[in-house]
């Protein structure tokens, strides 16, 4: 990786797992301090982050517990990472559940959760943390949606909707601190700005993923252009990418991760 880090502080929600853990160790291994919240195996977290710090050495790395889909529990998240740390650079939007079904069939209680962390979470967490990277007149947040939020999926209405929604939301949000920073007076030609993003990954090679039988596997493989899975750290890289000083001018765009699957 080029793009240096150095004293910047990440929060990577569902950050100690698949994706997300691979966001966190990228961002580590660019320099950045990296929060990583997660929902429930503390024991794991906890091995993750004390993993970091052995690669990466003693910046501080944390693994914190947050359901994200409170929003007061997201508010507090993000104010006690400022408290703690001083500053937050990066919030990568990354925790995510699924309870599939087809939609004749899907309960409420499901199609609930599953907006309420993947959508809900997103914007509870980035709404606190907008504010003060508008003050500091820098910040990135990014976004990791999914190709389903594009295409669609049968069995996953709420799902695709929650991941379409990151979509719509990431143009928004990317509109609105623009403006605050224009209104702030703090959107000048050296300036490094607050840019919201979007990555849309498409099949990934996960724990979860490579469980998956053979055949299963060889299926999904076979309506990808390149004919493989992507790797975590792929999706990562992009991650690490827009969160850098240097891609200040990329702001409200949606970056697909999918091997070509989903060509325009």
């Amino acid at each position: 990786m080029s793009e240096n880090l150095q004293g910047h502080v990440a929060l990577v929600t569902g950050g100690t797992r698949g994706i997300g853990a691979a966001i966190s160790e990228s961002l580590a291994a660019s320099g950045a301090t990296v929060v990583a919240a997660y929902a429930g195996n503390t024991e794991r977290a906890n091995q993750f982050r004390d993993q970091l710090t052995e690669k990466f050495g003693d910046h501080g790395f944390e693994a914190v517990q947050c359901k994200v889909e409170d929003p007061e529990a997201s508010h507090k998240l993000v104010q006690d990472v400022i408290e703690k740390h001083g500053r937050l650079d990066i919030v990568v939007n990354n925790a995510g559940i699924t309870r599939d079904k087809i939609a004749a069939k899907l309960d409420p209680a499901d199609w609930k959760a599953v907006l309420d962390t993947n959508l809900g979470g997103a914007f509870y967490v980035s709404q606190a943390a907008i504010p003060h990277m508008v003050e500091r007149g820098s910040g990135r947040i990014i976004m990791i949606s999914s190709l389903n939020g594009e295409i669609g999926n049968i069995g996953q209405a709420n799902y695709s909707a929650s991941k379409a929604g990151m979509i719509g939301l990431t143009k928004t949000l990317a509109k609105e601190v623009a403006f605050s920073m224009g209104k702030a007076g703090k959107l000048t030609d050296d300036s490094l700005g607050v840019t919201v993003n979007c990555i849309t990954p498409g099949y990934v090679l996960t724990e979860m993923v490579a469980a998956m039988p053979d055949k299963v596997l060889d299926n999904l493989k076979s309506v990808i252009p390149v004919r493989r899975l992507a790797r975590p750290e792929e999706v990562a890289r992009i991650v690490t990418f827009l969160a850098a000083d240097e891609s200040s001018f990329i702001t409200g765009q949606t970056w697909a991760v999918n091997g070509g699957q989903n060509m325009a």
